[in-house]
C-alpha cells in the first residue's frame, strides 16, 4: 500500500510565481525517502501540502492522497492525525509553557482522555530520550532538545507518515547522530526534506530530487547521489561519505 501519492500537483504563489509544477511521486508504506534539492526547489512548499496546511487553490480534485484518503477540506482532521509534520524551525512548533503541554496538545485535540494523553506524552518523551523533561520550559532548552520535543509532540499523535523538514539543521554532531539513530528506530513511514546528504546515505534508501518546483529524478539514493553530473546540475554535490563505501554497498 502507498502511504503517500502526489499526482500532478502544481502550486503558484499569490504573486504568480510557480512553486510546484506537475509534481508526481509515491511513497510506499514503511519506506524512508529523502527529498533533496537546492534552495528554492519547492521542498518545503510541497511538505505543507501533505497535511493540508497549504491548500490547493481552485483544485477540482485533490492531488495528494494519504493512505488512500484524499487531502481535502472535509478530511483535514483525519489527514492531520495520519501525517505528522516536523517544521524546520522548532520555535515555530513550540508554543506552550511546558514540555508536557506541548507534547500533550495533539493527543488532546484527538479527544483522548486525561489518562490516555498522559500515557502518550510519557511514551513519546521516552522515545526521544527526554524522560523527566515534562515540566521544563521549552524556551530554556537547547536547539536539539527543542527539536526532540517537537518530534515527541508529533509521535504522541501516532501518525502513519512522518514528514520532516531539515531535521538536522543547526544540530551539533552528537545531536545529529542521536536524531539519525532515533529516526532509524521508528517503525513509521518517513519523508525527509534535507540538505544533509550524508544523512540521506545513512538513513534513506530512496531519494526524490527536486529543482525549480519539479521532480527531476526518483530512485535509489546511492545511485543518484553518486551521479556527480546530476548533482552539480542541480546545485548539489555528491556527499563525501560515498567515497568510504566499498563497491558492494554501491
Amino acid at each position: 500500500m502507498n502511504a503517500l501519492e502526489v499526482d500532478h500537483l502544481s502550486y503558484h504563489y499569490r504573486d504568480g510565481r510557480a512553486a510546484l509544477a506537475d509534481v508526481s511521486f509515491e511513497v510506499r508504506e514503511g519506506e524512508r525517502v529523502a527529498l533533496v534539492g537546492p534552495n528554492g526547489a519547492g521542498k518545503s512548499t510541497l511538505l505543507l501540502h501533505l497535511n493540508g496546511l497549504l491548500p490547493e487553490r481552485a483544485a477540482r480534485e485533490p492531488h495528494v492522497t494519504v493512505f488512500g484518503m484524499p487531502v481535502s477540506e472535509s478530511n483535514l482532521l483525519e489527514v492531520r492525525a495520519r501525517v505528522g509534520l516536523l517544521f524546520q524551525d522548532p520555535d515555530d512548533q513550540l508554543f506552550c509553557p511546558t514540555v508536557f503541554d506541548d507534547v500533550a496538545f495533539g493527543p488532546q485535540q484527538q479527544g483522548l482522555s486525561v489518562h490516555q494523553v498522559r500515557e502518550r506524552v510519557t511514551e513519546a518523551l521516552r522515545d526521544v530520550g527526554l524522560e523527566g523533561f515534562e515540566q521544563r520550559m521549552p524556551h530554556h532548552l537547547s536547539r536539539g532538545e527543542k527539536r526532540r520535543v517537537c518530534l515527541a509532540g508529533v509521535l504522541a499523535c501516532r501518525p502513519g507518515l512522518l514528514v520532516l523538514d531539515e531535521p538536522t539543521s543547526d544540530l551539533d554532531p552528537r545531536g545529529r547522530r542521536e536524531l539519525i539513530a532515533l529516526l532509524r528506530s521508528l517503525p513509521v513511514t518517513q519523508l525527509i526534506a534535507t540538505h544533509d546528504l550524508e544523512l540521506v546515505v545513512e538513513l534513506c534508501p530512496a531519494l526524490i530530487l527536486m529543482d525549480r518546483g519539479r521532480v527531476i529524478r526518483q530512485g535509489p539514493s546511492i545511485e543518484l547521489l553518486s551521479d556527480e553530473g546530476l548533482m552539480l546540475a542541480h546545485g548539489l554535490e555528491s556527499p563525501h561519505i560515498l567515497h568510504h563505501l566499498d563497491g558492494r554497498d554501491r
